[in-house]
């Protein structure tokens, strides 16, 4: 069941980087903001300086189906703004993978099963 709505505006993810909180790791950041909503929005971020656009769009591609397969793991009712580091253009999938779970993991928002 998907329980994700996407972040499209510049503001909602400008009201995220400030009122929520960061942690990083190596290959990413994440921002993650309280929404008081039944679900929960994603913003994925990847700069110009990364790559040209056929790395970017790989990146982020790779973020989005990491995260689609945890969606069920993860609290309901955040923003969540990932942002690809300059070193997420040689990762691997798996290495992504391991980012985003060790991220939400600190972010204390992925459900104890």
């Amino acid at each position: 069941m998907k329980q994700t709505e996407s972040l499209k505006k510049t503001f909602e993810f400008r009201r995220v980087y400030t009122k929520g909180t960061s942690i990083a790791n190596r290959l990413l950041v994440m921002y993650v903001l309280k929404n008081g909503q039944p679900y929960n929005r994603l913003g994925i971020s990847v700069s110009k300086k990364v790559g040209n656009s056929v790395i970017r769009s790989r990146v982020t591609r790779l973020i989005r189906e990491s995260y689609r397969l945890q969606e069920e793991q993860v609290e309901i009712g955040y923003d969540i703004v990932i942002i690809a580091r300059n070193t997420a253009k040689e990762a691997t999938y798996w290495e992504i993978d391991s980012a985003v779970k060790h991220l939400f993991k600190k972010h204390k928002i992925k459900k104890i099963l």
